[in-house]
């Protein structure tokens, strides 16, 4: 599903305007982007979790070269899913 299925699935569903509805998924993303940016955690109960991970830095290697190469330390954000979404998943 993409951002603006997901926009005229909710104005559909809740009988409002595609423009409120929109509002709502931007205040939405906004919030949890700005959550996990501060470093804090985001649970949904059924649904997941979405955390910041770190990692330290390491040496590479260009694949292409062989040169070494230092990488920097990293932040990626990281998904766990919930039981009952990954039931639901599995049972199709």
């Amino acid at each position: 599903m993409t951002k603006s299925g997901l926009i005229k699935k909710l104005a559909i569903e809740k009988n409002i305007t595609q423009i409120v509805a929109e509002k709502i998924i931007d205040e939405l993303f906004e919030g949890m982007a700005e959550t996990l940016v501060s470093g804090d955690r985001i649970e949904i109960r059924g649904f997941g979790s979405f955390e910041v991970r770190e990692y330290s830095g390491y040496t590479g290697r260009n694949p292409l070269t062989g040169v070494r190469v230092e990488v920097g330390p990293k932040k990626f954000p990281f998904f766990k899913i919930g039981k009952n979404l990954k039931i639901r998943v599995i049972q199709g």
